[in-house]
């Protein structure tokens, strides 16, 4: 009885190969060797705030200070974690408007926890990935975490810890959301204009960098700046915390290419080459001007080649990177020294020197080397053109993405800060700035 049945089991099974798999199980599955190095990259990322930023900037403070600068990093990890869960990713990453997201992820609702995510699904311009949308909130949670991070180092040694931890709020959910929202969703203006930022040239260092030139300002000079002695009270501190970040900027850059492909590899060499050449080109421009090559500044030529390389990592090929870190390099330490001295700003860690002057850098050059196959996208076949492959407008769309950035950022931080300072004051009392904030703020010291 069971013969004719089995004669027929290879008939049906070749039937059964021929048959086409079900939509669902093509367009829905996770890839899991993506997903693992987006994980590993969204640790990496976390690295460059806790422990990476709190030491480099600890290290650069004076010693009666370095509690209340690691406390900074810290305590700012903790809170856009969570305003990022709360609200904050909706804000940036839910379709809503060409300015702002919507509410469909307030206390991140609605998401599919094991399918892959489509940024912007049913919008024209969807960008479709092979990962969880936990995985991708995870990831930008990290870059929201770092940005204001990034601004404390110009109101280092004289801000309130109360009123930076307000500031530090709103400031995530006012400006740092949205513009996250124009840049990098598809429904962002910014993004349909076609302003490339691959992976934070304004999102992050621009936006940090004048945000904290504004706080510079607004809080003012650090009592006895310039004459005093503001020497880095531990640079081995410094040192290992830029290490950190240039490890953790691997996760940041080649991270942002959602993917483990051709893309990310070539983000990965670009940060490389140009973290090494912006040290070597500040090193050398110090060392000519000043008589010493300095920890200090090898270390910020570092991190200024970081910075700069961002927004050009999935656009740009080895060599136009060794020119990108030479350029950041060299002008952010104009800017570190000079462009300071002359302005007379008390910008106390040069979060505005490195990161906002190298974000501009970069996402200038980001439009003059644009180009190469590893630049394409479903979009745009031909891969996105710069200045010197015959594209101005590109450059010109880089100008324009650096401007609204710049003003927006400004206005906000300005208006943010006033109100804060009428409210609750921005800066601490004389007597705990002369002797330390880290007794006078958080009853510690280091010993």
């Amino acid at each position: 009885m069971t013969r004719p049945v089995l004669r027929w089991l290879p008939f049906l099974a070749a039937l059964l190969a021929l048959a086409p798999l079900p939509a669902f199980a093509q367009d829905a599955k996770v890839d899991s060797g993506v997903t693992a190095w987006m994980l590993t990259s969204t640790a990496l990322v976390l690295l460059m705030t806790i422990p990476g930023l709190a030491l480099f900037y600890g290290g650069m403070v004076r010693k009666m200070n370095v509690l209340a600068t690691v406390m900074q990093s810290f305590a700012i990890c903790c809170l856009v974690a969570v305003l990022w869960m709360v609200v904050g990713y909706s804000i940036a990453f839910s379709n809503g408007t060409q300015f702002l997201g919507g509410l469909s992820r307030v206390l991140l609702m609605g998401i599919d926890w094991s399918a892959p995510f489509t940024l912007g699904a049913g919008t024209d311009a969807a960008v479709p990935t092979v990962i969880p949308e936990s995985v991708f909130v995870m990831f930008q949670m990290t870059f929201a975490i770092i940005t204001p991070a990034l601004i404390a180092g110009a109101f280092a040694d004289r801000m309130k810890f109360s009123s930076m931890l307000v500031f530090v709020a709103l400031w995530s959910l006012i400006c740092y959301a949205p513009i996250a929202h124009w840049v990098w969703h598809p429904q962002g203006f910014l993004f349909a204009w076609g302003v490339l930022d691959f992976a934070g040239g304004t999102v992050v260092h621009i936006n940090a960098g004048i945000a904290g030139l504004v706080a510079a300002i607004v809080i003012g000079k650090r009592k006895g700046y310039p004459n005093a002695n503001f020497a880095p009270h531990n640079l081995v501190l410094s040192l290992v915390g830029a290490s950190l970040l240039w490890v953790g900027w691997f996760g940041f850059n080649a991270g942002s290419a959602l993917a483990a492909d051709g893309r990310a590899g070539m983000a990965m060499l670009v940060t490389m080459v140009a973290s090494a050449s912006g040290a070597l080109a500040w090193m050398f421009a110090e060392w000519a001007a000043k008589g010493k090559p300095s920890v200090l500044g090898i270390i910020s030529g570092a991190i200024a080649g970081l910075v700069a390389i961002t927004p050009a990592a999935g656009f740009v090929f080895p060599g136009p990177a060794l020119i990108i870190g030479a350029v950041a390099g060299l002008v952010c330490f104009w800017a570190s020294t000079s462009l300071k001295n002359a302005m007379g700003y008390d910008d106390s860690l040069d979060c505005f020197g490195v990161h906002g002057v190298g974000g501009i850098v970069g996402a200038l050059l980001t439009g003059v080397f644009a180009a190469g196959t590893f630049t394409a996208t479903a979009t745009s076949p031909d891969g996105y053109q710069g200045l010197l492959e015959g594209n101005p407008g590109q450059f010109l769309l880089q100008v324009y993405g650096v401007v609204i950035t710049v003003i927006y950022t400004a206005v906000v931080t300005f208006v943010l800060l006033k109100i804060v300072d009428v409210i609750m004051g921005l800066r601490v009392e004389e007597d705990i700035e002369r002797d330390g904030l880290d007794i006078g703020l958080h009853g510690e010291m280091v010993h």
